[in-house]
């Protein structure tokens, strides 16, 4: 058995892999559908009421399925978003230089921590309801040390109430500065 804190440093090393092969740009885009997907779960969980009812009536594997979906189908749409021919022959898509492949590394690194890590809290805070997926043992060490990652996964610092509206204006001025 393979722990978490593992497999989180097996995605950051594989998406920084792929981003090193898609350029910073791309790498980029996706990094703002994570936030926005984030954003998006932040704000129906604060404001729309249905959705309120429906995450406290639902069953805690369901609403990691809910929260997961919406994480998937926003970052599966951040890598399919350079596929529109407009961008897709932008000179801000196209990799030169060897600093492009640097940065997509690098982008591609936090990507994988953002994307597998707000899993891995969504699997958390439903109390791990998959046999498939133990919780860490607290009695390992191993399960201490991916107990401790817990507090550092972006949820727990991304979705509090001015960090993620300060990330998304950020990642707005982003793009319609260096992307438009």
């Amino acid at each position: 058995m393979i722990s978490l804190n593992v497999m989180l440093g097996i995605f950051i090393a594989l998406f920084a892999l792929v981003g090193a092969m898609r350029g910073w740009a791309k790498e980029m885009l996706v990094t703002f559908s994570v936030i926005l997907a984030m954003f998006t779960l932040s704000v129906l969980e604060s404001f729309v009421p249905f959705y309120k009812e429906a995450i406290t009536t639902m069953t805690a594997a369901s609403v990691f399925f809910m929260k997961s979906g919406i994480l998937a189908a926003l970052v599966f749409a951040g890598y399919q978003t350079p596929k529109i021919p407009r961008l897709a022959t932008s000179e801000r898509f196209l990799r030169h230089l060897l600093q492009d492949t640097l940065l997509g590394l690098i982008l591609g690194g936090i990507n994988g921590y953002l994307v597998f890590g707000t899993l891995w809290y969504y699997l958390h805070t439903a109390g791990y309801p998959f046999a498939f997926v133990a919780a860490p043992d607290v009695m390992t060490q191993t399960g201490q040390a991916a107990l401790r990652w817990i507090e550092f996964l972006p949820p727990t610092w991304l979705m509090t109430t001015p960090a993620i509206y300060i990330a998304v204006a950020v990642c707005f001025v982003f793009v319609l500065v260096v992307l438009v």
